[in-house]
């Protein structure tokens, strides 16, 4: 393990805990530190796809891991009259190594927790970031950036990484006036028993699925969900426009008792509208499962590192992504452990020279597949917001899914390219 250099991470979520993960991997000391008192407990399951899943079974996580979610390949479209119309893979072994995968946020950050326990990496809780002190210019020095917390202490480090989520107080360094951008759009969601569903008993519906309404003008889509090993669960959801002046309100809804109501009744709301599923699915539902998740993004950013390069965002601080397509964590996975790459390459040996050549590397190689989910996400909301929605009527047709270059990346081999064209 390299004693040179060392990296302080800002949040103990998922993509700060695979960072400290890849990290090791390439002989990177790192420590995070986190404002909680305890590990991230945050309810609802989150998909993780094949180019995330390979970077799992990269850190030794993916068999652990796996079990304790649900793995399926697609996910189905179907009209108001139950037929399908179109399919998303979500995974495919003969094609892309690995299944789709729903698993429980807190069991991730658990075996996360757990694998970084078993191999000595500090995670400090109860210590919230507040700002920083001071950077050295020279990357490549053994000196760094110390950074403060809120109690006056502080640290230093060869970087300072923000894992802190898309309200990130880490760029407020690089973006001090920055605010994230609110779509008009929040997702609601509940949980309820999937014997709820009344599924046929001969397996012939395929969950996941999203079932149009037949309410062209009003009604978005209905999504279901497995989420737990079994199946027995599943998350059921619809989307709606949220007024700026409404924002506050509804997001209070996933907390607050009357707030709960609301949601449950919007749920349920014109089901007769869907086939019979919808209407069994919100039949009943447990006020206390209710997830409101009004959707943000972070304003496309210039830099994702500061000028000296000793400080770095990434995952939702850098670039949040909207819920639609499932890849706000896959893609925060993604940034993780191609920069453990390029920083063991940078740290680790001679061929990488220029510190600001490989983070100008790493930002546009990941801003270039960021752009593309937005593109993917874009087409899921053609498909499931209701067909006059203003946000969505802008003359775009719905494009077939093509989604080789989203589940087959190699990141290793990229950085391998990369570096050999540094040597030229």
């Amino acid at each position: 393990m390299s004693t040179e250099h060392n990296v302080a991470i800002i949040g103990a979520g998922l993509s700060g805990l695979t960072l400290a993960l890849a990290l090791h991997q390439q002989g990177i000391k790192s420590t995070i530190y986190e404002s909680r008192p305890a590990p991230l407990n945050i309810g609802g399951a989150v998909m993780l796809s094949p180019n995330a899943l390979r970077v799992l079974d990269a850190l030794d996580v993916y068999s652990v891991v796996k079990p304790q979610g649900y793995s399926f390949e697609r996910l189905d479209f179907r009209d108001s009259d139950g037929n399908v119309t179109e399919m998303y893979e979500f995974g495919d072994v003969s094609k892309y190594g690995y299944q789709g995968l729903r698993i429980y946020r807190h069991v991730l950050i658990d075996t996360l927790v757990a694998a970084l326990k078993k191999i000595s990496v500090d995670v400090v809780y109860g210590r919230k970031y507040s700002h920083v002190v001071s950077e050295d210019e020279a990357a490549n020095t053994s000196g760094g950036v110390t950074f403060a917390f809120a109690d006056g202490t502080t640290e230093t480090a060869s970087l300072l990484v923000g894992a802190d989520g898309i309200h990130s107080t880490v760029r407020r360094h690089l973006y001090p006036d920055l605010e994230t951008k609110f779509l008009g759009m929040a997702g609601i969601t509940a949980a309820v028993p999937t014997a709820q569903l009344k599924l046929p008993a001969d397996g012939s519906y395929h969950i996941p699925v999203t079932i149009a309404s037949k309410n062209k003008e009003r009604g978005g889509a209905f999504v279901i969900a497995p989420q737990n090993p079994d199946g027995g669960e599943v998350l059921i959801g619809k989307q709606r426009r949220i007024q700026e002046h409404e924002r506050a309100a509804w997001e209070q809804r996933g907390s607050l008792a009357d707030g709960r109501a609301a949601a449950v009744a919007f749920l349920q709301e014109d089901a007769d509208n869907y086939p019979d599923i919808v209407a069994n699915a919100v039949a009943t539902i447990d006020p206390a499962k209710i997830n409101v998740w009004p959707f943000y993004v972070v304003p496309k950013l210039d830099r994702w590192a500061s000028a000296t390069r000793r400080v770095i965002l990434l995952g939702d601080a850098a670039h949040a992504i909207p819920p639609s397509a499932g890849q706000g964590i896959n893609q925060a996975f993604e940034d993780v452990y191609m920069l453990a790459l390029l920083l063991g390459r940078q740290w680790n040996t001679t061929d990488v020279a220029d510190p600001q050549a490989a983070l100008d590397f790493w930002q546009s190689y990941r801003q270039a597949r960021i752009d593309n989910v937005f593109a993917l996400n874009h087409q899921i909301d053609l498909r499931r917001m209701p067909a006059t929605d203003a946000a969505f009527v802008t003359g775009d047709a719905r494009q077939p899914f093509d989604l080789t270059w989203l589940y087959k990346p190699d990141f290793k081999k990229d950085v391998e390219d990369w570096v050999a064209q540094q040597k030229e």
